[in-house]
């Protein structure tokens, strides 16, 4: 096939000088796929027939990485890149679902490329022989689809993580899932029970971020149910309320799909994960979710412990803590005036960008709501930006290091150490706040000093 990729400089060297000694070598997998759509690739993968022994002798005069030998991956370190080299493999049984019990390694591309989940993945190149697309993964990609290696089934059942992949691949493609593949992903969706939490997170954070995750995620709506149960009441839920015109879960897609951003996108796809468990509809027939920000709160917290959310690339402790806090502040109702753009800035401890982030949390909301009450939701929030930018220029006080006096203070006034200073600074930042207090030292002093004399 003429087609041609454009190999980086040291992974180029690295599959010469394994074809210069006798052997057969060239880039695969994630790598050529990306480098045919026309994206760039993160990582060049290199498979030969070389034996994990005879790659190390190629590269004996270059620093190895062995920890991935007995898979038959050596790590040659050139010009301090690390390039990864595996020998053609046949994987034997997966007894577990997800690992094969053993490896054979085998001189015969074929037998290597045979193995691999998708067709998109199965695609070897070198500069010498050009491509090698024993499965027509070029076609698919051209025409847009995912479809497995072989049997499908016998695919996904030797890794269970395999559904996943291809999943996420669709999503962040734009690319449809062939009828086969798609059969069996849903088919075996129960031996996702296999994988470990971690890698299914990585995954679904993946799918989440796609281009077409929307689409995606309610198409495979079944399979994500499986792997977050809690996610299954939300499907079908109608909110029997003129706000909106979406369940509950296709709510919550397209308020995903209106933001930017793994902080926002996990946000709004817990964000209503308890309305299911605080529904009710009164008189006439109007659908209520009272308290469901503080129960969504409450099982997303219990679900990111579950799938080990910070283990997922780009989640840290400090993300999780912002995202839980977006969804428990999500329904809050921020006021287009300074007293109340103060409050809500003190509710997130003065982190402005946390606030920024509410906002579109809240536009996101409004964007996934009935179109013909969105003009005044959008415009309020608006008013709100621009309120806050006169906020912050008059450098507020919204916490309590930003209170004119403290806790010293307090004790040199003879209040003892204790829980009473607290809740002194607290009250006083809470008149300043409400504009009932200017924040200057003395006048503060003088208020202390009063309701000290009161009490």
């Amino acid at each position: 096939m003429n087609l041609k990729i454009n190999v980086p400089k040291n992974p180029a060297l690295a599959v010469k000088m394994l074809i210069n000694a006798g052997f057969e070598a060239g880039v695969v997998g994630g790598c050529t796929r990306d480098a045919i759509i026309g994206e760039i690739p993160h990582d060049w993968d290199i498979c030969t027939s070389a034996t994990p022994v005879e790659i190390q002798l190629v590269f004996k005069e270059f620093k190895q990485l062995t920890i991935g030998l007995k898979h038959g991956t050596v790590i040659i370190i050139i010009d301090n890149e690390q390039i990864e080299i595996t020998t053609y493999r046949i994987d034997g049984e997966y007894s577990d679902g997800r690992r094969p019990d053993e490896v054979a390694f085998t001189r015969n591309l074929l037998e290597d490329l045979s193995r691999r989940d998708y067709t998109q993945n199965a695609i070897f190149f070198n500069e010498f022989v050009g491509i090698i697309d024993p499965f027509n993964g070029v076609l698919d990609i051209e025409n847009k689809i995912i479809r497995c290696v072989g049997n499908p089934n016998k695919r996904l059942q030797e890794d269970a993580l395999r559904i996943l992949r291809g999943i996420r691949f669709a999503s962040k493609l734009g690319f449809e899932i062939e009828k086969a593949t798609k059969t069996a992903m849903f088919e075996n969706k129960e031996l996702l029970k296999n994988v470990s939490e971690e890698r299914i997170t990585e995954e679904f954070v993946k799918i989440l971020q796609g281009k077409d995750a929307l689409n995606i995620l309610d198409e495979f709506k079944e399979i994500i149910a499986f792997i977050i149960p809690e996610t299954k009441a939300m499907m079908g839920l109608n909110q029997h309320n003129p706000y909106h015109v979406y369940d509950v879960w296709e709510h919550t897609l397209v308020a995903v799909n209106n933001t930017d951003g793994l902080i926002l996108k996990l946000a709004m796809f817990f964000h209503d994960i308890g309305k299911p468990s605080c529904f009710s509809i009164d008189e006439q027939g109007l659908g209520h979710f009272y308290g469901h920000a503080d129960v969504s709160f409450k099982i997303a917290s219990e679900i990111f412990k579950r799938m080990k959310m910070t283990c997922a690339q780009g989640i840290s402790g400090n993300d999780l803590t912002h995202i839980l806090e977006l969804i428990k502040y999500h329904d809050v109702i921020i006021e287009p005036r300074k007293k109340s753009v103060k409050k809500m800035l003190s509710k997130l401890n003065g982190n402005v960008e946390q606030f920024q982030r509410l906002l579109s949390v809240k536009r996101a909301d409004a964007l996934a709501q009935s179109p013909d009450k969105l003009t005044d939701k959008l415009k309020q929030i608006e008013d709100i930006e621009v309120i806050l930018m006169e906020v912050l220029a008059e450098n507020p006080c919204t916490t309590l290091k930003d209170l004119a006096i403290n806790g010293n203070d307090l004790i040199e006034l003879g209040i003892p150490a204790g829980k009473k200073i607290g809740e002194i600074l607290n009250q006083l930042l809470e008149d300043v706040i409400n504009e009932n207090l200017p924040n200057e030292k003395e006048l503060l002093l003088t208020v202390v000093q009063k309701y000290m004399n009161y009490r």
